[in-house]
């Protein structure tokens, strides 16, 4: 006997009516939880900030920081890495509604771009960019978490046809709603939260001292590798990947992971020269 999980959850919360020329507004899970990654992560840093005893005041930048370097990053990277020839026929639409294409990849590469940003005028009080971004990754984990979990709520990014028993059947979307398949966002929201809990562990047991790059290169090679594992339950996002031997997203994936053994390799590096 076949079994599965039918998930016909609605994308959209509630809609605000439309008033006058303006509306109306539905209001979707997938917005109310990218902004939650946020909103929350930023407590976290608060909390983070509070016992380095670093100061409080610039947690509104950086949250600044963070918030616009990863959207124009995820923007930019679906085009770059997705359909470039959109970014070149009609640019405009990497900045105009609906933004129906963010890439993580992307965010990355942007999210680092403004780190090091935020950090190179602070170093004064400690902020280098590998003490931000190694307390910085904590938060993008968990929101990371969040992230996949409202690709759940969108029924998008579906897994390919499986029989196993925790298989999902995606109701709204209409593309790919008959067949169970993997529920492959759940399965990376989860190693997300698993992630976030081990680096915010390791953060709480040696706070300053934890060795510089350490946390970025555990957050990489965890991210990446399994990144690269789940793409061969996912569907392809786009159709040119057909013809490659790996999808884009594992490609990509490929030097991420090996950027996070070089930080861990300097981190471990850099504390046996401390302790000699």
């Amino acid at each position: 006997m076949i079994s599965y999980i039918i998930w016909n959850v609605s994308p959209e919360i509630f809609t605000i009516p439309q008033i006058g020329d303006f509306g109306p507004f539905p209001v979707r899970w997938y917005g109310l939880l990218f902004a939650a990654g946020f909103l929350v992560g930023q407590q976290v840093m608060i909390h983070v900030f509070k016992k380095e005893g670093k100061p409080l005041e610039d947690i509104d930048s950086l949250t600044l920081y963070m918030v616009l370097s990863t959207v124009i990053g995820a923007r930019l990277g679906h085009f770059i890495f997705y359909e470039p020839e959109v970014l070149f026929k009609k640019p405009l639409e990497v900045i105009l509604p609906p933004y129906a294409g963010l890439a993580s990849h992307g965010a990355i590469i942007g999210i680092i771009t403004g780190l090091w940003l935020y950090s190179r005028s602070r170093t004064a009080t400690g902020q280098t960019f590998l003490w931000v971004a190694d307390r910085m990754v904590i938060v993008i984990a968990l929101a990371g978490a969040f992230i996949r979990f409202g690709n759940l709520m969108n029924s998008e990014i579906v897994g390919k046809p499986t029989d196993v028993p925790w298989s999902f059947v995606f109701v709204q979307n209409t593309e790919f709603r008959q067949i169970p398949r993997h529920a492959a966002q759940l399965y990376e929201s989860i190693s997300c939260f698993i992630l976030f809990f081990i680096l915010l562990w390791i953060w709480n047991k040696y706070k300053s001292a934890t060795p510089r790059g350490l946390m970025v290169g555990i957050f990489f090679v965890w991210v990446f590798t399994l990144r690269f594992l789940y793409e061969f339950l996912k569907e392809n996002q786009e159709a040119f990947e057909a013809n490659y031997l790996l999808n884009m997203g594992q490609i990509l994936s490929i030097p991420a992971v090996l950027l996070g053994l070089y930080f861990i390799y300097q981190s471990r590096k850099s504390t046996h020269q401390l302790a000699g």
